[in-house]
């Protein structure tokens, strides 16, 4: 009870913070009875994994965050778009958008360090956003179909964050044009394998950009 309560008040000092120990530490102070102290190191550690898993706890938990507030976000009418529901999503990520590569780039890193970079966080992460905007949507596919629309959502939301990140001003043009193009190949993209690929190649993308890997 106690961690989650933390680390959903950890989650706006990413602002100003960025996911780090330190804004995990930093929550204490913002409890209904606030401690008089951020916690100390051993009690984040104790709450939150030792090292940079303290940190990926926090980057899993703003990203649970991201899309819990695109899921509650009013819609104008009944029949709001995919297009408005990712951009939404694109929004939340606008005043962190400075930590985010660093952020991704963790969540990429083993804390075995083998495999060098791991696929897998990037695809759950668009993955899950997909999923949850096709929902939003009332996306009524079944079967093969299923899976088609949502790897072309999950590709077309993964292209503009990587894009969001390079450059900003454009973000929303170029979700336009993802969402166009991926609607293009929606009837002959048959084999989920072949969106894996899509998304673990932007996702490098944006680790490799961040300079932090090479």
């Amino acid at each position: 009870m106690l961690r989650h309560q933390l680390l959903q008040l950890a989650v706006p000092l990413v602002k100003t913070h960025g996911f780090t120990r330190e804004a995990l530490a930093r929550a204490a102070l913002s409890l209904p009875t606030p401690h008089e102290q951020p916690l100390s190191e051993p009690a984040v550690t104790a709450l939150f994994g030792e090292g940079d898993d303290a940190r990926r706890t926090l980057i899993h938990g703003w990203l649970d965050h991201a899309r819990e507030q695109m899921r509650a976000a009013p819609s104008s009418s009944s029949s709001v778009s995919l297009r408005d529901v990712l951009a939404h999503r694109l929004r939340f990520n606008e005043p962190v958008l400075h930590y985010l590569p660093e952020a991704f780039a963790l969540l990429a890193s083993p804390s075995s360090g083998l495999p060098p970079l791991d696929p897998v966080p990037g695809l759950k992460h668009v993955s899950a956003v997909a999923d949850d905007a096709c929902y939003i949507v009332g996306d009524a596919s079944v079967g093969p179909a299923w899976f088609r629309k949502r790897a072309t959502v999950a590709a077309a939301y993964g292209a503009a964050e990587l894009h969001q990140l390079t450059s900003p001003s454009t973000a929303y043009e170029f979700l336009d044009h993802a969402l166009n193009a991926t609607s293009k190949v929606d009837a002959s993209l048959d084999e989920v394998g072949q969106f894996g690929q899509y998304v673990w190649r932007s996702w490098a993308g944006i680790i490799r950009s961040s300079g932090i890997l090479p």
